[in-house]
């Protein structure tokens, strides 16, 4: 049998070594898929990671706060949120810090507050109105135009004295100094401000003109309608009120000229003063301001002409504005009202609202009437 397979061609055969490697390498490609698949099939079986281009903390919860740890930014947002809450509270309680912030008005409060120039010439319209604010024991000239103003009889300068109308500068030169002297004196010197009696300045006007010098003694002793010492002395019942400090805003110009009569020369002042004053009681802080304007004429008389007293000053003219007083009170004190007051029974002011900052008008001996202030 072996024969006849031998002798058909029939019998098994060896694979050639061909064949043998043929089978191998699929072996070989077979295996190498279904490794390949079985390696797929462990990747899908994993947790996916999570995706990288999501926001920080989007989805995540706050796992990464808690990695920091209560000390790291999750503080510092309970911080903000606090300094957030005073900012607002500060807004609510004070918000002129806020509009001053956005309308500069604190850049213009820092100018307003700049000292102006001495005045040379009679002005030509009030003040700018300042930004409206009560004053205060700190700052009592606050939302007035004389918180720019100079102080006290510093504010009162001097012109060049001249020889005119007969006299020669040196005659001038006193005759600005007394004069300088009875302003101070009559509005600025602290007794007097404070109802004192103003000795001093009696002694200089011309004790020979009774018209003034004559009343003003006799209104020291009987003050009345007809008879006033405000009309020419600042003074204030000190049982009533009493200066914020010791600092009057003054504002004014002094000029002199050749009178009418030879041998006679005329000094022109024009002063307006703003005393801050609080009541007598103790504890007091309520502020409130009195404005005094007073245009003074006086007559420099060569003494070898006319009979002069010297060392005085004959007074020509001298009427006044007086801001913030009590109407129809003649008893030689300014009473100022504050703005918690109530109008007194019969003391209504019965004229216009004027302005007692503008200066820009003059002033007439004898105008009568009792108005409102429109700020002081």
């Amino acid at each position: 049998m072996q024969r006849a397979e031998e002798e058909t061609g029939q019998g098994p055969k060896e694979p050639s070594a061909r064949a043998r490697m043929v089978t191998e390498r699929l072996r070989q490609e077979d295996a190498e898929r279904a490794l390949a698949a079985g390696g797929r099939r462990k990747w899908f079986r994993r947790k996916p990671e999570p995706v990288r281009n999501e926001p920080p903390g989007w989805r995540t919860g706050p796992a990464w706060q808690e990695r920091e740890g209560r000390s790291g930014p999750g503080r510092l947002k309970a911080a903000l949120a606090i300094v957030l809450i005073a900012g607002l509270a500060l807004v609510v309680l004070r918000p002129e810090l806020l509009i001053d912030r956005l309308t500069g008005e604190a850049e213009q409060d820092a100018k307003s507050r700049q000292p102006l120039a001495a005045e040379s010439v009679r002005p030509t319209a009030p003040p700018v109105e300042q930004f409206p604010d009560r004053p205060t024991l700190k700052e009592p000239f606050r939302g007035s135009p004389a918180v720019q103003w100079a102080e006290g009889e510093g504010a009162i300068e001097l012109p060049e004295a001249q020889a005119s109308g007969g006299l020669t500068a040196a005659q001038v030169a006193d005759g600005l100094k007394l004069t300088k002297q009875l302003l101070v004196l009559s509005n600025l010197d602290p007794a007097t401000l404070r109802g004192g009696r103003p000795d001093e300045a009696l002694k200089l006007l011309e004790p020979r003109q009774d018209s003034v010098y004559g009343m003003l003694v006799k209104a020291m002793a009987a003050p009345g309608k007809e008879q006033d010492p405000v009309s020419m002395f600042t003074r204030f019942d000190p049982a009533e009120v009493r200066l914020v400090g010791d600092v009057v805003k003054t504002r004014g110009r002094m000029t002199f000229e050749a009178g009418q009569r030879p041998g006679e020369v005329l000094v022109k002042a024009d002063y307006t003063f703003v005393y801050p004053l609080v009541r007598a009681k103790a504890g007091s802080d309520e502020v409130t301001r009195t404005v005094v304007r007073r245009q003074l004429t006086v007559a420099l008389d060569d003494p070898k002409r006319y009979a002069v007293t010297a060392g005085t000053v004959a007074v020509v003219d001298y009427p006044n504005d007086i801001g913030n007083s009590a109407c129809g009170v003649y008893d030689g004190f300014l009473h100022p009202s504050f703005p918690s007051d109530g109008l007194v029974p019969g003391d209504a002011p019965s004229g216009p609202a004027k302005d007692p900052y503008d200066r820009s008008q003059d002033l007439h001996q004898g105008d009568e009437g009792c108005g409102t202030v429109s700020r002081t």
